[in-house]
């Protein structure tokens, strides 16, 4: 079964996310906002992740921190537990940040499947429910 993306903004986005997958019976990823590193940190997103996963123990759930394009916030990220990041880098940079999320037990994470956004929604749940179920983002 395809993995589906959720980008979520915070602790309630990442519980509607959980709170739908465990009704469908679908495993997700929790993806945070493009470059969501340099403002929230890497620890703030793990704890959410750990949290939600933590109310929601039998969802087959991964936590991806966006890092853009910085390679500190990805390494960052590695040495603070969050198991996947995504990183825009060029590709000799990539391949030893890769190598070192692999030391750590993550990885880099690139799956370019779209994603549905949270931002400002105001029904999560809902919107979460609908998009794990539609056939196109199987």
């Amino acid at each position: 079964m395809t993995r589906r993306a959720i980008i979520v903004h915070g602790l309630e986005d990442a519980r509607a996310a959980l709170a739908a997958a465990a009704e469908l019976g679908v495993p997700v990823t929790l993806r945070s906002a493009p470059g969501a590193a340099a403002y929230l940190g890497a620890q703030i997103f793990r704890q959410i992740i750990e949290t939600a996963r933590a109310e929601y123990p039998g969802v087959d759930a991964v936590g991806v921190l966006d890092c853009g394009e910085d390679a500190g916030f990805a390494l960052a990220a590695l040495r603070n537990g969050v198991e996947r990041v995504r990183v825009d880098l060029p590709a000799e940079t990539r391949a030893r940040v890769a190598d070192i999320a692999r030391q750590h037990g993550a990885a880099l994470d690139d799956d370019p499947v779209s994603a549905l956004d949270l931002l400002d929604c105001d029904t999560p749940a809902e919107r979460c429910r609908t998009w794990l179920r539609e056939p196109q983002n199987r």
